[in-house]
């Protein structure tokens, strides 16, 4: 049994915990948000197209800053650049709550996407960095489990301030804990950045070439789920289904169930036995969707996608993880992120487009967002086949390095 344990280093180190309590508060006060902005473009005059615009658009700032995001990590003590990542989301959720025209709320979307390019990245690299190699998979299922807490409540939570106090109040509270985030971020231990700031710019700074084809099969998963972030409170209303927000708790409740479990066995057995079925799930999942009028539908739908996607995307981030040495896994994840931005970027203006199209061709608003969830499936599609095409045997934790020590 005590080599059994000598076999097993601990996940919930000091640090750890730390990170995951912070990365809890951010993503609360993201999801929280996160569906108000479509509602909010909506109650603003926006067509179908233009919210999907505003949904994706701050992709081009998170896009924008990926130059800088690699080198940052290199130079900056990651507590520090978390901490000022964080002040910039909370100056975009104080835009939000004043916004009171669709440009001014792009260009708060803007700024968000912008503090958004650095945020995932840098958490990401600081989780690894806290995590024990040999249960790499498994740690980086867990530390998002804060997220499946976080998708749980939050906009459940949001939903209801924004209907008994408003979009100006939802999004000041917003600002507030991340005002909490900053401070506890400063307050986490964070080993000095391998380089200094004569380190000087270059390719390599800003892409790990290893991590390349994990991007891209998550531009096609986040792709397709950023149309379920964009439009699913606006299709159930057009279904005429009450408490929609339920789909996101039923999304996190078997994410908590399942992904612990997942992360183990892809440790175990290799990723590919999470990947596949996850993304096979996760198409499943679009088809229930596209096809559900109740509420008990969306739920089903909902308990499905996590299955799929909610599987399968930390497997996918940990194979870009493991594909370069500790000190640039800043760099692949920064790498990782890129294929986000970009799925977040496109595919909600794609989906938006394809719902405006079908209702200008005499669609109801319900029959349009149906075809546009049927047609997420393709991008799924093609992030299987290009897993398939380029897999590489994932060594299980048996043989993974020894965990570091700590000094």
């Amino acid at each position: 049994m005590r080599a059994r344990r000598a076999d097993r280093p601990p996940i919930w180190t000091p640090r750890f915990s730390s990170l995951f309590a912070i990365n809890f508060v951010i993503t609360f006060a993201q999801f929280m948000t996160l569906v108000l902005v479509p509602k909010l473009a909506a109650s603003l005059g926006a067509s179908s197209l233009v919210v999907g615009l505003v949904a994706g658009v701050f992709a081009v700032t998170a896009l924008a800053v990926r130059p800088a995001v690699g080198w940052a990590t290199l130079v900056v003590r990651h507590n520090y650049l978390l901490a000022g990542t964080v002040a910039l989301i909370l100056v975009a959720f104080v835009l939000y709550a004043v916004s009171d025209s669709i440009p001014l709320l792009i260009g708060a979307r803007l700024l968000h996407g912008a503090a958004m390019g650095f945020l995932a990245p840098v958490t990401l690299a600081m989780a690894s960095d806290a995590l024990p190699p040999s249960r790499m998979a498994e740690g980086v299922g867990t530390f998002s489990l804060g997220q499946a807490v976080s998708t749980a409540v939050g906009p459940s939570v949001g939903l209801w301030m924004e209907t008994s106090f408003g979009y100006r109040t939802s999004f000041f509270v917003g600002a507030a804990i991340m005002a909490v985030a900053a401070i506890l971020a400063l307050r986490v231990r964070s080993p000095r950045a391998p380089g200094g700031p004569s380190t000087p710019w270059r390719f390599s700074s800003f892409l790990a070439r290893e991590a390349l084809v994990p991007a891209a099969i998550m531009f096609f998963l986040a792709g397709a789920f950023s149309s379920v972030n964009a439009f699913i409170v606006l299709y159930g209303e057009a279904r005429g289904v009450d408490q929609i927000g339920l789909f996101f708790a039923a999304y996190a409740v078997f994410i908590l169930l399942t992904r612990p479990f997942a992360g183990a066995l892809g440790d175990a057995r290799g990723l590919t036995v999470v990947i596949v079925p996850g993304m096979v799930l996760f198409a499943v999942s679009f088809i229930v969707i596209a096809n559900v009028d109740t509420l008990l539908g969306f739920l089903i739908a909902g308990a499905v996608a996590a299955l799929g996607y909610g599987i399968c995307q930390p497997a996918v981030q940990t194979l870009a993880l493991t594909s370069v040495p500790p000190h640039r896994r800043g760099l692949a994840s920064n790498t990782s992120y890129i294929g986000v931005d970009l799925g977040y970027l496109i595919m909600p203006i794609i989906g938006g487009w394809i719902v405006s199209a079908d209702m200008n061709a005499g669609a109801s608003a319900e029959g349009a967002y149906s075809s546009m969830y049927l047609l997420s499936i393709v991008p799924i599609a093609i992030g299987l086949c290009l897993y398939l095409v380029s897999r590489r045997p994932h060594p299980p934790r048996s043989t993974a390095a020894p965990a570091p020590t700590e000094t």
